[in-house]
């Protein structure tokens, strides 16, 4: 018994020393980690606003288990950098443990308060570093920030920072009150200019009788569930100006959500809307740029009234509608539509509509959509299950892009009563509607009757450049080519890149370019 039992024990005992001496063979870091990156940049953020968490991953490549002694921020304490590090959170750690072969992730976040900063002149290049170790061991990986200086509009605040004010509304004549955090503008307030971003918080109101001026070069930024309410017998002008730079924009009015980092450029509903309150009247956009929004740009009321002009601007990447008319009257020349969760332009409950030389396409790409790039229909359902209708006035859509990844891509939904009107009429467009199945019958839908459909283009390519990029210039190859009617192209003669179309105009906002070849 004696001669099996002593050699179970000992192979006990060597499994239990084994698995303790671990805690004792970590050997000191000599400085030769290895990591993702040297530098870790947290692009751009604004001042006192958190940066997105960005990760640095640390290699041990030795088959060693090492210790690192210290791993910190060079500015220590006073450093605006937060980091993580095995599930700890701090500005200094010791004796970080790293197994042979093995790695560890770096979490790291900034928020900075400019105004700490000298002369920043409304942006400072923030840096610090976090450091492995020390003296002949050390090692760095430099963390870069930039932050900008900002205008901020935002309800007042109770001690735990949360937003307590809320808006209210004049409809009708009555004062309501909402559940939307915001407030009314100041007097100060309603002139916006380029000198500083602004940035919002909750729902800016442009008080009632009063004017908000956007100045061209202006940049808008706002956070989640914000945006701009213009009440009854307030007005938005939005100066923008044609930027011959196309890619800085620097002359346009640009609406986008808060988050400045690049992940964030793209992402749709980060923001609320543009709210056109019935009675409020004269509002133009030129030259804007609206994008990233739930809804771009929602217009109630004032059917027969000047509500809104648009020209030279372009929306995309909206989470509902790029633009949701209800009872409204909208002009639009030269305007871009693309990339919406729902409709890139939804006409609703009538109206009177003229768009000309636009680009109205849906290539939304987030998954299933359930409405074309247009939709123009006479009614809504209240919340008794009502059904509603009133007059379309009318709905004119002149030397027009109608088109998407989807078929159709446009939708007249009438209901059908003798009482109300329903005008509407393609004129020189390129449209994207094969009714295979034959769902959609009836008068809106006679394609012969010039009345309605005058030399209308079906299903052929607008080749566009990248639709998926929002780059809906046109190619030497598109079917829009040539295909405008001078008349309206006369009225808007040039187009959103300030290019002549008076001689052969095209379809679209676009004059058609020749695509440089792919190598």
């Amino acid at each position: 018994m004696k001669n099996y039992i002593y050699p179970v024990l000992t192979i006990c005992f060597l499994i239990l020393w084994s698995s303790c001496r671990k805690d004792f063979e970590f050997s000191p870091s000599t400085g030769n980690l290895a990591f993702s990156k040297d530098t870790v940049y947290l692009d751009t953020i604004f001042t006192n606003i958190g940066s997105s968490t960005y990760n640095l991953k640390v290699y041990n490549n030795s088959d060693d288990d090492i210790l690192i002694p210290t791993l910190k921020l060079g500015l220590g304490d006073a450093s605006q950098y937060r980091l993580s590090v095995d599930g700890l959170t701090g500005k200094t750690f010791e004796n970080i443990e790293l197994l042979a072969n093995d790695s560890l992730f770096i979490f790291v976040e900034t928020t900075v308060d400019i105004n700490n900063f000298p002369n920043p002149n409304g942006e400072y290049l923030y840096t610090d570093q976090i450091e492995f170790d020390s003296g002949n061991n050390l090692q760095e990986v430099q963390l870069v920030t930039l932050v900008k200086d900002a205008i901020f509009i935002y309800p007042d605040r109770d001690n735990t920072t949360k937003i307590i004010e809320t808006l209210t509304l004049n409809i009708d004549g009555d004062l309501v009150e909402t559940d939307l955090q915001g407030r009314e503008l100041l007097p100060e307030e309603l002139t916006f200019t380029n000198e500083k971003p602004y940035v919002i918080y909750g729902f800016a109101g442009v008080p009632t009788g009063e004017t908000l001026t956007i100045e061209a070069g202006a940049r808008l930024h706002f956070h989640e569930n914000s945006g701009i309410i213009v009440q009854s017998g307030a007005s938005i002008n939005v100066n923008g100006a044609f930027s011959p730079d196309q890619e800085t924009l620097e002359n346009e009015v640009i609406f986008e959500g808060d988050r400045l980092e690049p992940n964030f450029s793209e992402r749709p509903g980060q923001w609320g809307t543009i709210w056109l309150l019935d009675g409020s009247v004269n509002n133009t956009f030129s030259y804007a740029t609206i994008k990233n929004a739930v809804v771009g740009i929602l217009s109630d009321g004032n059917a027969t009234a000047d509500k809104l002009t648009i020209s030279n601007s372009q929306i995309y990447n909206s989470a509902s509608f790029g633009i949701l008319g209800r009872n409204t009257s909208i002009e639009a020349e030269n305007v871009v539509l693309n990339n919406a969760g729902q409709s890139v332009l939804a006409t609703t409950f009538g109206g009177k509509y003229n768009f000309t030389h636009c680009t109205i396409a849906n290539y939304w790409n987030n998954g299933p959509r359930p409405l074309p790039a247009l939709l123009v229909n006479n009614f809504i359902v209240d919340e008794d299950d009502t059904t509603i209708v009133t007059d379309l006035v009318e709905a004119n859509f002149n030397n027009c892009i109608i088109y998407g990844n989807d078929n159709p891509e446009f939708i007249l939904d009438e209901v059908e009563d003798n009482t109300v009107s329903f005008n509407f009429k393609f004129t020189n467009c390129l449209v994207r509607f094969d009714d295979r199945n034959n769902n959609f019958t009836g008068n809106n839908f006679d394609f012969e009757n010039t009345t309605l459909y005058e030399n209308v283009i079906f299903n052929q390519d607008p080749d566009f450049k990248d639709p998926d990029a929002n780059m809906l210039i046109i190619g030497d190859n598109s079917a829009a080519n040539g295909q405008g009617n001078a008349f309206f192209a006369n009225q808007v003669p040039t187009d959103i890149l300030n290019i002549n179309r008076t001689t052969t105009p095209d379809l679209g906002a676009y004059q058609h370019i020749t695509f440089p070849e792919e190598d």
